[in-house]
């Protein structure tokens, strides 16, 4: 769904204006390593991409070899991807659709060994809540228990040995019916371990999701799988630094980050905000981006004075992962679906706390004293006054 308008890869464009000893200062300064340590991919899933449309890439994060420990290696992947069928079309139609692009991706994943695999945000439909429309949206909303997407993912999860997070628009019908913008995590058995509902939402622009939904009641949990210690810190909830902060103190090592983000909004903080986070809390980061442009049916309006439109602006893909020492991955494509993978030895978590410390020189008592003091009303900043 991209426009040849837009700007196909920005990690490319360098490349590929770069070489020899200038790629390599390159890559030192930028990805925080002189060379990418990409992984090989098999030639059939490289055609099968090319014919379905989708990018593949692979990369590895190794790290020291230690005498007491063996190496903790996992596989993750991540998916972006693009709506498949106009949204005018029944919301049943467009739900299968995505299902049978993103069946593809995920064999291919399989293939390749992944072990962990995260979609996007809201990965099963449209992103429609920049349109402040009830009908026909809300009827994509499901239970995380037994949806559409929850019973459609099971059945990966089970025939390839594989945990999966499905990032959907939940339904809630213990609770009223209320909806949530929730992350459902299934096992590699095919069982729902548990569920984190995004924390932060976004009234900015054309980001009119407390319409649909509010914060979410879940806290930060880490979900314990066969293969790491996993968190989901749901799109917004990046551009808040205590949010990625207490994943980390309850014990993640890789968090995920499925958003939805347009250009001229975000791109600049996009390459950032994740990165950052795995510096700051010693543990692995995959950012996953929606891509395309997604035009809906009836106009709509925000809160910053554009004249009334029916496109929400471009997704700009550029998934990538970050390790705990500040390497990063290449970014997918900003126009095309695509399958980023990595290979990651988690000792590496701890390895870089040992060498940093961030751990052990935080100050977290003193911020508790304080935060404690700023949230009551009559509270006064700790300014010192010129006189």
């Amino acid at each position: 769904m991209g426009t040849t308008s837009e700007l196909q890869s920005l990690d490319k464009l360098v490349s590929n204006s770069l070489s020899g000893q200038d790629l390599q200062e390159f890559n030192r300064i930028h990805y925080g390593r002189i060379s990418n340590h990409e992984l090989e991919i098999k030639k059939n899933n490289i055609l099968f991409g090319n014919e379905n449309h989708f990018e593949i890439a692979a990369y590895k994060f190794p790290a020291n070899k230690e005498e007491t420990r063996k190496p903790r290696i996992v596989k993750v992947g991540v998916i972006q991807n693009s709506i498949a069928i106009p949204t005018d079309q029944p919301v049943t139609k467009q739900r299968c659709a995505i299902f049978e692009k993103i069946r593809k991706i995920i064999e291919t994943a399989a293939d390749e060994g992944v072990n962990i695999l995260c979609l996007q945000e809201a990965w099963s439909m449209p992103f429609a809540f920049c349109t402040r429309e009830k009908q026909p949206w809300c009827e994509f909303a499901e239970s995380a228990l037994e949806g559409p997407s929850t019973i459609f993912l099971k059945e990966f999860a089970v025939k390839y040995g594989m945990v999966i997070i499905s990032p959907i628009l939940e339904r809630d019908e213990v609770h009223g019916d209320t909806i949530w913008n929730t992350a459902v995590v299934i096992n590699e058995m095919g069982k729902v371990i548990g569920k984190h509902r995004k924390n932060h939402i976004p009234r900015v622009g054309d980001f009119n999701e407390s319409t649909y939904y509010f914060e979410g009641n879940t806290g930060h949990p880490v979900f314990e799988t066969s293969f790491g210690k996993v968190a989901v810190n749901i799109c917004y909830g990046r551009h808040h630094p205590l949010n990625w902060l207490m994943f980390g103190i309850n014990g993640a090592e890789i968090v995920f980050n499925p958003s939805a983000t347009v250009a001229g909004l975000s791109e600049h903080l996009w390459a950032v905000e994740a990165r950052n986070a795995a510096i700051a809390n010693s543990y692995f980061t995959c950012a996953i981006n929606r891509v395309g442009t997604e035009k809906f049916p009836n106009e709509f309006t925000s809160g910053d004075g554009k004249p009334a439109h029916k496109e929400f602006g471009h997704f700009y893909g550029s998934s990538y992962v970050t390790a705990p020492d500040g390497s990063r991955t290449p970014g997918l494509s900003r126009v095309m679906d695509g399958l980023l993978i990595a290979e990651l030895d988690l000792n590496l978590c701890r390895q870089i706390k040992d060498k940093w410390g961030f751990g052990m020189t935080q100050r977290l008592d003193l911020y508790v004293s304080s935060l404690s003091k700023a949230v009551n009303h009559d509270y006064e900043p700790q300014v010192v006054p010129r006189d």
